[in-house]
């Protein structure tokens, strides 16, 4: 009896995770769906079974019952992609590699990216799945103000006492944090021609000690500086939509001018070119099954 793939589904519940030849019996473990599972990979919360169990019939304490959130051990991420062959995968994991040096662990989500033999149709094909760590925070948005105020409303669904430190304190930091997070990813640019996926939704946490954190390392992409608009294997700019979000995070997180002369912006931040992507991007949304 075959499998269906799982790089087919649009998603994946628990019966689907540990029906994986590669996956072992259950357990003590329960796979579910993370909410922020997409196009690339799928994304599973590794949950004890007790701490589900608490989350659905609740704990007394002091007389009151509590519904606590099962808080995720891991995060499992089965990536969609389809090797050509096991080089080829093999290359990919080279880039994940990369990236890490360059970010890990103060800005990175730490993997333990591996490949296995899928069996299910019949025929041995390598997936590429990964175990990352669970981080806790919240998503930011590049192109947003991230001034004071957006701040302070961020830290205050921080989870407490993770972060107890003064409010001015605790932005400040957070600023200087990302300032040492953008320097890492230009010097991943400039020396090892590659950027991760800093445009898409969800991609970068901030943490309750004011970290901000790469979560997403499904796109890596290769930094040319020639003429030429790399586009991924969907069809999106994300080359050049990344180093953009760069520069929003120095502009508004960091809160520093830009520097005309930087020799990353002066090439992708040129008006013709962006233009030139605006278009791409309009173009790919455009062609998005609906």
């Amino acid at each position: 009896m075959t499998q269906e793939d799982p790089r087919d589904k649009l998603s994946l519940t628990h019966e689907d995770v540990v029906a994986m030849n590669f996956v072992r019996a259950p357990g003590i473990y329960v796979y579910r769906r993370h909410y922020r599972a997409g196009l690339r990979s799928h994304i599973m919360q590794v949950l004890l079974r007790e701490d589900i169990e608490k989350e659905r019939t609740g704990i007394l304490r002091n007389g009151v019952r509590h519904f606590p959130n099962a808080r995720p051990l891991k995060m499992l991420r089965i990536f969609r992609t389809r090797f050509r062959n096991l080089k080829a995968a093999e290359e990919e994991l080279v880039r994940f590699k990369i990236i890490e040096t360059y970010l890990a662990p103060l800005h990175m989500a730490r993997s333990n990216e591996f490949l296995v033999d899928f069996t299910g149709r019949g025929q041995r094909e390598p997936i590429l799945c990964g175990l990352q760590e669970y981080m806790q925070g919240e998503t930011i948005n590049p192109w947003n103000r991230l001034d004071d105020e957006e701040l302070a409303s961020l830290k205050e669904r921080m989870p407490y006492p993770e972060c107890p430190e003064p409010q001015g304190e605790w932005i400040a930091n957070a600023r200087t944090q990302a300032e040492r997070f953008v320097l890492r990813l230009k010097d991943l640019i400039s020396e090892a021609g590659y950027v991760p996926d800093l445009a898409g939704s969800g991609n970068l946490i901030l943490t309750p000690s004011g970290l901000i954190k790469l979560v997403d390392i499904n796109n890596i992409s290769r930094v040319s500086f020639d003429s030429s608009i790399p586009l991924d294997d969907r069809g999106y700019p994300v080359c050049d939509k990344s180093v953009e979000a760069l520069s929003m995070l120095e502009k508004n997180l960091v809160g520093r001018c830009l520097d005309p002369g930087d020799p990353i912006y002066r090439v992708f931040l040129a008006p013709a070119r962006m233009e030139k992507v605006r278009s791409l991007e309009r173009h790919f949304h455009r062609t998005q099954p609906q």
